[in-house]
């Protein structure tokens, strides 16, 4: 069974940045779908960033020229850089990994932003 791993989740000042890890225990074979959503307590978990394989690269606006999600296939690992950081961006973030036979889901990680 596979399992995701999250980690650099914290604390952080706005206008700071963190990176967001989502390590996979074992290749997924036939991966094609890779997320990070996030979720803030009354509010439904929104899609934040995702790779489609062959594809691209998707952003909510409210991210645009902020994060960037990205991939390393030899650590079976996918990244969000999160730079400029807001208050508003305060969550707990989950990883999503899809094949075409699994849904996969990180435990979830905090991130706040604040003074």
């Amino acid at each position: 069974q596979v399992q995701l791993v999250e980690s650099g989740g914290g604390l952080v000042q706005p206008g700071g940045s963190l990176r967001l890890s989502c390590a996979a225990s074992q290749n997924i074979f036939g991966e094609n779908f890779m997320a990070w959503y996030r979720q803030v307590p009354g509010k439904e978990r929104e899609l934040v960033a995702s790779i489609i394989t062959g594809t691209g690269i998707n952003y909510i606006d409210s991210v645009k020229g902020r994060f960037i999600i990205s991939r390393d296939n030899a650590k079976n690992t996918i990244y969000l850089q999160m730079n400029s950081l807001k208050s508003e961006d305060t969550a707990v973030y989950y990883c999503n990994r899809k094949s075409m036979f699994r849904i996969y889901w990180g435990q979830g990680i905090q991130v706040t932003v604040s003074s």
